[in-house]
């Protein structure tokens, strides 16, 4: 029912339900010949679950770097019989991220915001890590050892973000309120906060492990330059 892209594909396609409430019984009634699954975020694994237990055949793809990105782009092209428009995919892929490097000699903290109440954060097993070093910015959070983490206005306070990005999960982009961040109790000394530096970027570009991740390192980069 997420899938948004590209419009003119997915439109006429059948909906099978959300990403973690999918249907198997929907599914298999579509008589697939190969499951492809995410397991990127809590809840995937029961939907998976229930797909190979209504007997299909599913190959699950769980990046969780840049390098798994790639990757998965040949394993893909690989399981429909396309391996070379895989290898294809996947070497485009690096050789853009190659170029759109463009490291700062100052790294400023960027917290990038997955989710608003509680606040929910990339950690270190999250290709947005990456992106950022590659956009010249550092995530606070990086160094925990975890794909995604609440954290707590004192932990805010402490890492002293130059700038938020809102890429809500599931949340349409005109939804991103700014507000919703500089209203928080306690924010109000955030320097991200005091100077206005927040930013929404679609978390199709950032949350979805794929080709348009190119477009969420592009969209770091312009909020880099905005705050230098």
């Amino acid at each position: 029912e997420h899938s948004d892209y590209p419009v003119d594909v997915v439109k006429s396609l059948s909906k099978v339900g959300a990403d973690l409430d999918v249907d198997p019984h929907k599914v298999k009634a579509l008589r697939p010949d190969l499951v492809i699954a995410s397991d990127t975020v809590p809840g995937h694994d029961r939907c998976i679950a229930a797909l190979r237990d209504e007997g299909l055949a599913v190959e699950v793809i769980a990046p969780r770097s840049l390098a798994d990105v790639a990757n998965d782009m040949r394993t893909i092209g690989r399981l429909l019989g396309v391996p070379e428009r895989g290898q294809a995919l996947a070497s485009a892929f690096e050789l853009q991220l190659s170029n759109c490097s463009q490291p700062q000699q100052s790294s400023p903290p960027v917290l990038v915001e997955w989710w608003p109440k509680p606040v929910i954060v990339p950690g270190k097993q999250s290709w947005v890590s990456q992106l950022l070093r590659l956009a010249g910015a550092v995530n606070p959070w990086e160094s925990h050892d975890v794909e995604s983490l609440p954290v707590q206005p004192s932990e805010v306070i402490e890492a002293a973000p130059e700038a938020v990005v809102i890429s809500w999960c599931g949340v349409a982009e005109d939804k991103y309120h700014q507000h919703v961040v500089q209203r928080r109790v306690g924010w109000e000394s955030v320097p991200a906060v005091a100077k206005g530096h927040i930013f929404p970027v679609t978390e199709a570009w950032l949350g979805r492990p794929g080709p348009r991740l190119i477009e969420g390192l592009q969209a770091l980069q312009h909020v880099v330059r905005s705050i230098s």
